[in-house]
């Protein structure tokens, strides 16, 4: 009974599952998998619709600050795109002959840096989106085609999650280092060169990729950019994304080079410590006030005034679908960990852990479960993260040093399988958001979930060789990553046995 009742608290993902994977949206599967949930969890716990609700509204609540920084990129994405910022970096590149062969290596590193100094992912692929989507259409104008404009995606959704994984300012880090109850700049240095590795490593397989895939290897020159879209395709984003068009203008006609100080404006006051708002809010401001001397920008004759609504535009381009669906996804989330979906998964690891490292490697597994039940990083670190405490806690015992890097690696998990995982799961409210940036800046593409997995090298290399790692105990050729060995830590059921042996 009790299994088929575990069993049943499972359907709702099936549900949510299901729906994404026949093609529905995630604004619709999402109410529909959270009104299964209120069903579930209603038949298997006795839940109240009041209880489902107030879980709803309290997992929702965890997402607010994400939700306004959400509406935030929209406006600095469209900001970099008509200004010029991103034209200063696109022809940057071109003047150092950067190729279709090169567009994801270089993307995946600049994300990778950007998101540390940020702290967030989705503000890092907002403004890097607009940049790299337009670079790889102009070094490779069939990049659709070739292959080169997914690669390059999936580059720049990879390297934005580097930093919410490693980064002092993250929210990810933060809060997963705080549930675990160790220092975040302990958990910076014991994965650091962990997460180097697999930036490293990620860089290659892009690479390898490019050359497999027979990516154009010529480097271009900006002026003629426009003759590479097609007339269809131009009209089109003249109506729907003219910023788009203002970029491409710029990007032939050529821009201040100091239009980049935006950009590095917002890398440099990150890296300082200063808020994300006020970091992203910078990138909006100085790029209008540069934009002025620059031409791409005025304050005369409504000049202001234009700009404030296309960032109103922005605004509204994020509520009218993504901050909808990710709500919906919170409250699915809230209230699947209000049912205790995850407690049978816990009472099973620690069942069939033979030793501490089979334990911790299923404490990771179960946060790629939680996420994958959840569909939002924040709810499964929340969720879950107390989990996978309390299972180390009352199951293992060792010396304080030993237990404090237990726990070092409980909170990498948390946020490793909640960041990187993310990008791996279609229906997750991470991959809705990339899904609507990239579309919002290159409207010439029909961007799918599904899309951001395929070369999504950093995300897979970062969760496989995480559990991997933790498994084979391979964690020991890594400085300062290696969890303790048996005898140093041993499973308090195996002390028990040997005792009464």
């Amino acid at each position: 009974m009790n299994f088929i009742k575990s069993a049943v608290k499972f359907l709702p993902v099936i549900v949510l599952a299901g729906l994404m994977i026949s093609g529905q949206d995630a604004l619709i599967a999402a109410p529909i998998a959270a009104i299964a949930a209120v069903i579930v969890a209603r038949i298997t716990e006795k839940l109240t619709f009041k209880d489902c609700i107030d879980a709803s509204i309290s997992s929702v609540s965890n997402i607010i600050v994400a939700l306004f920084i959400l509406m935030f990129a929209y406006a600095m994405a469209s900001a970099f795109m008509s200004t010029g910022v991103g034209a200063s970096v696109v022809n940057m590149a071109l003047s150092l002959g950067i190729t279709a062969r090169t567009t994801a290596v270089i993307g995946l590193l600049v994300t990778a840096i950007l998101s540390v100094a940020t702290g967030t992912s989705w503000g890092t692929f907002a403004a890097c989106a607009p940049i790299f989507l337009w670079l790889v259409h102009i070094v490779d104008p069939n990049s659709a085609e070739t292959g080169s404009l997914l690669l390059t995606t999936c580059a720049i959704a990879g390297g934005a999650c580097f930093g919410d994984n490693i980064g002092l300012i993250s929210d990810t880090t933060i809060v997963s280092s705080g549930i675990q109850g160790v220092e975040v700049i302990d958990r910076i240095r014991s994965q650091g060169v962990w997460s180097v590795m697999c930036l490293i490593l990620a860089a290659i397989c892009f690479f390898i990729a490019g050359i497999a895939m027979d990516l154009p290897s010529e480097s271009v020159v900006a002026t003629g950019v426009m003759d590479s879209v097609p007339q269809s395709a131009l009209d089109y984003l003249a109506k729907e994304r003219p910023e788009a068009i203002d970029l491409l203008n710029q990007v032939q006609n050529g821009v201040a080079y100091y239009m980049i100080v935006p950009l590095l404006l917002v890398i440099g006051l990150a890296v300082a410590g200063v808020n994300t708002f006020a970091c992203i809010g910078s990138g909006i401001v100085s790029a209008y006030l540069l934009g002025i001397p620059a031409g791409t920008t005025s304050f005369a004759g409504g000049g202001l005034q234009e700009y404030l609504d296309m960032c109103m535009a922005g605004f509204a381009d994020a509520g009218s679908w993504v901050i909808v669906m990710m709500m919906w996804v919170a409250a699915f989330g809230g209230i699947m960990g209000k049912m205790k979906a995850f407690e049978p998964l816990s009472r099973l690891i620690v069942k069939i852990s033979h030793n501490v490292r089979q334990l911790m490697f299923c404490n990771g597994l179960l946060c790629c479960a939680g996420n994958a039940i959840l569909s939002d990083e924040m709810a499964q670190i929340v969720t879950v993260g107390p989990i996978i405490k309390e299972i180390a806690e009352e199951n293992i015992e060792g010396s304080e040093e030993d237990m404090y890097k237990i726990k070092l690696r409980n909170a990498t998990f948390g946020d490793a399988m909640g960041v990187f995982g993310s990008q791996l799961i279609p229906w997750h409210v991470y991959l809705g958001f990339y899904v609507g940036i990239a579309a919002n800046v290159y409207p010439l593409f029909a961007f799918k979930n599904t899309h951001f997995i395929m070369f999504n090298f950093m995300a897979m290399i970062a969760v496989a060789s995480l559990l991997l790692l933790t498994l084979t105990g391979a964690d020991k050729f890594i400085p300062l990553f290696r969890l303790p060995r048996e005898p140093e830590v041993r499973l308090k059921k195996n002390v028990q046995k040997n005792e009464a042996a």
